[in-house]
């Protein structure tokens, strides 16, 4: 059998807590024994104890899955830590405020990396009155394509997903844009210069 909790995951997390093996065992209704057993790799926890001890332990299950306990440090969400995340199952883009564990379709998405934008995938924004008129010279065929278009300012974010077959442009409003993203569904994420 794989193993989807590893002992040492459960230990760091519970010494966090600064729990006792008999302290987290009786929140599970399990044996002090059990718990030692998890922990040292000689059991796991029955996969119905999962949810209990990701909740004992005041994490995700998809944190105690993944073995990666985020915390947030930052409460006042700073955009300028904006991330986004792609599945590659849907397609569903998931746009965060700062670190976070996104999961979709069953998998663990990391952050997109976002490259400066190379001459295939140049970022043009041209002014107009109160807008940026933000565009692609980027083929939008069904295979390959620009996905969404992204305007980052420190208030929030302006969010255009794309069609294939369709035009790689949008409208943004210029109120204190930073950073101006495209996606590329081949290619990833990138910044204009």
């Amino acid at each position: 059998m794989d193993r989807y909790v590893t002992g040492d995951v459960i230990r760091r997390l519970r010494e966090s807590k600064k729990m006792t093996q008999e302290e987290l065992a009786k929140k599970l209704y399990v044996s002090g024994k059990a718990v030692s057993k998890w922990e040292t790799g000689n059991g796991y926890p029955d996969i119905s104890l999962i949810e209990p001890l990701a909740k004992a332990l005041d994490i995700s299950v998809i944190e105690l899955l993944s073995g990666n306990h985020i915390q947030n440090r930052n409460r006042s969400a700073n955009m300028a830590k904006c991330r986004f995340c792609v599945c590659p199952v849907c397609g569903n883009v998931i746009q965060t405020a700062g670190e976070a564990l996104i999961s979709c379709c069953g998998i663990t998405l990391p952050p997109l990396e976002a490259e400066t934008a190379d001459e295939s995938h140049e970022i043009k924004a041209e002014t107009v009155e109160d807008e940026y008129y933000v565009t692609l010279d980027h083929p939008m065929t069904k295979d390959h394509y620009i996905s969404f278009l992204a305007a980052v300012s420190d208030m929030g974010v302006q969010f255009v997903k794309l069609y294939p077959e369709g035009n790689a442009e949008a409208r943004f409003k210029i109120n204190r844009i930073k950073h101006i993203y495209a996606y590329c569904n081949r290619h990833g994420l990138y910044k204009a210069k």
